[in-house]
């Protein structure tokens, strides 16, 4: 069995994501790694999203693909479990997995159940195009859901803007809501401005973060990743979520 992922990327040193980190880990996980994105325009409409994770599907070869966005991390402790999983529900189309969101190095939360492996030998038309964000599984138009498929017992750890200083957050969410605003025509996912756009998602994450009441150690996060942790500023998010971390858990 060939386990392929893909991921994209688009400037990730200026957007300060974890790329070599990550593609560290998918190599060790997976037979092949896919990038795709690299000519991401900086103003693009909301369907290029589903493009560009179509486009990767398309390119691997594998029998199962693994979408994973560049801040989604595997355990090296799940290597052997990953394949096994895989094996064990080669008559399915999708896999279900648990993310847990991490905005600070010592807790995080369960947040929700993501389908993000794909059975490609059994399925191979699937299509990244369904949901309210025009980019989940679908087969023959209807779409994947998590809750239908076998969920294996494997995190996906999510470092979301763990890394991102306040400026750079404040460009990237302004993009996304523009993105969404051509597509769509409303400002659901933020602001037009890059002041106004940092503080809708900073209020999203203040309501985020009071869920996060499981603890974790240093060396219980991904081989992949610790030092870039151990190396956090004070100005970058995951240091202290700006602040959050002393405003809601003083004790930690």
């Amino acid at each position: 069995m060939k386990i392929s992922i893909f991921t994209s990327m688009t400037n990730p040193e200026e957007r300060m994501d974890p790329w070599k980190e990550a593609l560290e880990c998918y190599n060790d996980f997976a037979d092949e790694v896919i990038v795709v994105g690299k000519d991401w325009d900086y103003d693009f409409s909301w369907e290029k999203i589903g493009n560009v994770f179509q486009e990767g599907f398309d390119k691997c070869t594998g029998d199962w693909v693994i979408r994973m966005d560049l801040d989604y991390f595997f355990h090296q402790d799940n290597i052997s479990n990953l394949r096994d999983t895989l094996i064990k529900h080669s008559d399915q189309p999708a896999i279900s997995f648990p993310k847990h969101q991490i905005f600070t190095p010592e807790r995080y939360n369960l947040k929700s159940k993501i389908c993000i492996a794909f059975n490609k030998k059994l399925h191979p038309n699937i299509k990244l195009n369904g949901g309210g964000d025009l980019c989940q599984p679908t087969i023959d138009s209807i779409e994947i859901n998590p809750s239908d498929v076998p969920e294996a017992n494997i995190p996906i750890w999510n470092y979301d803007t763990f890394f991102r200083t306040k400026e750079i957050i404040s460009e990237d969410r302004v993009r996304f809501a523009r993105a969404w605003n051509r597509y769509f025509q409303n400002w659901e996912k933020g602001k037009d401005n890059p002041d106004e756009a940092f503080e809708a998602w900073f209020k999203m994450i203040k309501k985020r973060y009071k869920k996060h009441k499981n603890i974790l150690e240093i060396n219980e996060h991904p081989k992949y990743i610790i030092e870039k942790i151990n190396n956090l500023k004070p100005e970058q998010f995951g240091y202290n979520a700006f602040g959050l971390k002393q405003k809601y858990f003083r004790k930690d």
